[in-house]
């Protein structure tokens, strides 16, 4: 299924913060790498980052899951072994977890070192997205447009968007988004 024809079921970022029981971090890591496995065995699954607390008399973790499609996250949620999971996981957690899921452009400008998923302004993304997206565009012009001559001019810009939008959304905009990550969230002033 491609993502460009199915505007409905777009890529998606969930991003989960947990707290856990003092002592009980062992327990808990056993049951997050039990659940990262089970994540894996699951069509559209992308990764999985974990951020473990840096303040031990904090213990909030968090979990970034990212899906190809909406859809394909909705199996993973749906699932028996996943519900399983989480129940074994209510046993070296308090309070209840919190989850943001993003999709669309929102999905570019996450950073892995945050509490949680903020997008920046959006006059921001604009900027950044377009320093990434003017370069790329006229570069894959240069290398493509030669090969692809031959093809009929909607195929070629089928084909120079397709691969575009893959670069753009896997490697240009996570590696933008570090470069310009004091620009993009500065650090509030307490």
């Amino acid at each position: 299924m491609n993502p460009l024809n199915q505007p409905d079921d777009p890529p998606v970022t969930v991003d989960v913060l947990q707290q856990v029981k003092p002592g009980c971090e062992a327990e808990f890591e056993q049951v997050l790498s039990d659940l990262v496995k089970a994540a894996k065995g699951f069509e559209g699954h992308l990764g999985v980052n974990i951020f473990r607390p840096a303040n031990h008399s904090n213990p909030e973790y968090r979990i970034v899951f990212k899906f190809d499609h909406l859809s394909n996250l909705h199996h993973w949620e749906d699932s028996a072994i996943r519900r399983r999971l989480l129940e074994r996981t209510k046993r070296f957690t308090s309070g209840s977890n919190q989850f943001q899921t993003l999709t669309g452009l929102e999905t570019w400008f996450t950073l892995s070192s945050q509490g949680a998923i903020v997008p920046p302004p959006r006059y921001k993304m604009l900027v950044v997205t377009f320093l990434a997206i003017f370069p790329l565009i006229n570069l894959l012009n240069l290398v493509l447009q030669p090969l692809l001559k031959p093809l009929p001019t909607l195929l070629r810009g089928l084909i120079v968007t397709s691969v575009m939008l893959s670069l753009t959304t896997y490697v240009v905009m996570p590696r933008m988004t570090k470069l310009f990550a004091r620009w993009l969230y500065p650090k509030s002033k307490g």
